[in-house]
């Protein structure tokens, strides 16, 4: 089925402007609440958010084989298992809609009134019930940064991280859309010098730029995915800010990993953008260090060119753009990620969230946490109203961005949003 959506001479009869991230072509795909207090599921041009619920039962999806409920349900996981068929048409239909020259739902007043709402009217909810969260580690640069730091540079990376795409576990329960505050955590630290823990609030809370991809059902129990059919199975990404509590990590992540340092949020941004949308936008992954065993061999480009950015925004002043970096610089891309999680039989299912792991650049102003740019705190970053960070402050606000652009077009994610609060106090 073609990619019409994609069209890059299409124009909507939505105002859209220059550089908004959704232009007719990108058409991503969340859950929100109307100005009624209905949650349904939608889409965005421009700033008008879309409500594909009522749109579906005004017949504009007429001849696409969808349940007469698949729009009206408050998470995206039915309509992410119909599979990538599914999704193809339903995005192609909503462009033709919107298309200029098309007037069906242009000119008629009645049904714009039922269908269209301004951003103001509508609130953001998680887009997916997220069963699974795993979270990889694959970015090189991120990888030999930290290892430097703890291990020295001749150990940077472990013996197996050039052979497969390091992961963990993560806690879904604690996922949450852009716009909800978090409180800073607490938990065990071992202070330096001391023989035994304490028990506090963390005093090294980071924040780390990663995307995420959403999956939709891909397997039975046993069945492993080939690298070079994982696509069919990713249905869009988002942007994902994985909070760590480094001094927590620090004390607990021997011998299993990070625990209470990661579970206690990760903050993602509410659209999801389809791999459909992002298709112009790919190029080719870094080259192999060593070789790699022949089921994480792919064909073909697997990497996209995706513009990003961090910003933190202390309490009542401006924001401080502190890292500029891109997706493309993943070592280990999404094929991969995929094939070797599944490599062993493990299922995914429709909803599942894989979240890329840090994304830092070659260069000290692309990394992609705190921890290595201000190198462990040794190098604060000032801000805009003179305060200095070495790690995030009560009450400072952390966002990050993240677009693509090729021959005129901009496809973006908005943003993600967060807020951290002082400890949770029990009134």
């Amino acid at each position: 089925m073609p990619l019409s959506a994609n069209n890059p001479d299409r124009k909507s009869w939505l105002h859209v402007d220059k550089n908004s991230d959704f232009p007719i072509q990108n058409i991503p795909f969340g859950v929100f609440l109307t100005r009624d207090d209905i949650v349904t599921i939608g889409t965005r041009i421009g700033d008008t958010a879309i409500d594909l619920g009522a749109l579906h039962q005004l017949g504009y999806f007429s001849g696409i084989p969808l349940t007469d409920d698949i729009f009206l349900q408050d998470t995206l996981n039915d309509f992410i298992a119909d599979g990538r068929k599914t999704w193809r048409s339903v995005r192609n239909r909503i462009a033709e809609i919107f298309d200029s020259n098309n007037k069906t739902l242009k000119e008629n007043k009645s049904h714009k009134e039922i269908v269209l709402f301004r951003l103001d009217e509508i609130e953001m909810q998680l887009p997916v019930q997220i069963g699974d969260y795993t979270d990889f580690y694959s970015s090189i640069e991120h990888a030999t940064n930290v290892g430097s730091m703890f291990r020295g540079p001749e150990n940077a990376l472990l013996p197996n991280w050039l052979h497969l795409p390091i992961a963990y576990h993560g806690r879904s329960s604690s996922i949450i859309p852009s716009g909800i505050p978090v409180h800073r955590p607490q938990g065990q630290t071992l202070p330096n010098g001391a023989e035994l823990p304490v028990f506090g609030p963390s005093e090294l809370v980071d924040f780390e730029l990663e995307m995420a991809f959403i999956t939709t059902v891909a397997n039975d129990l046993g069945e492993p995915i080939p690298v070079n059919e994982v696509e069919e199975y990713i249905f869009g990404l988002v942007l994902l800010n994985d909070w760590s509590a480094r001094d927590i990590q620090k004390w607990e992540y021997v011998p299993l990993g990070p625990f209470l340092a990661k579970n206690f949020a990760s903050s993602i941004s509410p659209w999801i953008v389809t791999l459909d949308a992002l298709e112009p936008y790919r190029v080719e992954s870094p080259k192999p260090i060593k070789p790699q065993l022949e089921y994480l061999q792919y064909k073909g480009k697997k990497s996209y060119d995706i513009n990003l950015e961090v910003a933190i925004r202390p309490s009542g002043a401006k924001e401080t753009v502190v890292s500029k970096s891109n997706f493309k610089y993943m070592y280990w891309n999404m094929s991969q990620q995929l094939a070797h999680h599944t490599i062993n039989g493990c299922p995914v299912n429709s909803g599942d969230m894989m979240g890329s792991g840090t994304i830092s650049g070659p260069t000290p102003d692309s990394y992609g946490s705190l921890l290595e740019l201000t190198w462990k705190g040794e190098k604060p970053l000032k801000m805009k109203d003179g305060s200095e960070r070495t790690f995030i402050n009560d009450n400072d606000t952390v966002i990050m961005r993240g677009f693509c652009e090729k021959d005129g077009t901009r496809i973006g994610f908005g943003e993600v949003s967060t807020k951290l609060l002082p400890v949770f106090k029990r009134k």
